[in-house]
């Protein structure tokens, strides 16, 4: 009886902690979903309800577009994905469709690149929600010069180096640079 109680208690404990996280992380997604910028590499699915033959897979190319049947090159580079369905429905709306309605969904995140000191510095596919210190960990983790409560990332093609804490979020595309100690 006392062994049935110990195991009911850590059940119910369980399930307890996993409502709590389950409601906590989803809002987080969500923003993060409706707040990404497409850019090339990405890949993603593009959905026209009751039109099958334009429906399919989609990569973004080196220029930021998509080329989508009927209607060409869209640019895709630098909006969300609301955005880009947006686009085409306007795109498609006077000529092709009456009421077109799209929905759009990143398949594939483009890459982020990860140098310095890390022990296999190299691009590496993005993973949602990825923090800078589960990037590291994914090219093999500090050397024992890196310095590890930070990194430095250009974001964006930028010339601009951002200083970011080693918890924090990274994005696809991301150029991580962890620097080495001086002593």
């Amino acid at each position: 009886m006392k062994l049935f109680r110990i195991n009911l208690f850590f059940l119910i404990s369980a399930l307890l902690i996993n409502s709590v996280f389950a409601q906590s992380s989803a809002p987080f997604e969500q923003i993060q979903a409706s707040n990404y910028k497409l850019g090339p590499g990405d890949k993603i699915k593009i959905i026209v309800f009751n039109q099958e033959d334009m429906s399919g897979e989609y990569s973004i190319n080196g220029s930021g577009h998509i080329s989508f049947p009927l209607i060409g090159d869209v640019a895709a580079k630098d909006i969300t994905v609301s955005e880009l369905e947006n686009a085409i429905c306007d795109k498609l709306k006077p000529d092709y469709l009456l009421n077109p309605k799209i929905t759009i969904q990143v398949l594939d995140y483009r890459p982020f690149y990860i140098l310095g000191e890390v022990k296999e510095p190299k691009s590496y596919p993005y993973v949602d929600g990825m923090s800078f210190r589960n990037a590291v960990a994914i090219a093999g983790g500090f050397t024992y010069r890196a310095k590890e409560d930070h990194v430095l990332v250009f974001r964006n093609q930028s010339k601009q180096e951002l200083k970011f804490d080693i918890d924090e979020t990274a994005q696809p595309g991301d150029v991580i640079m962890v620097e080495e100690r001086f002593f």
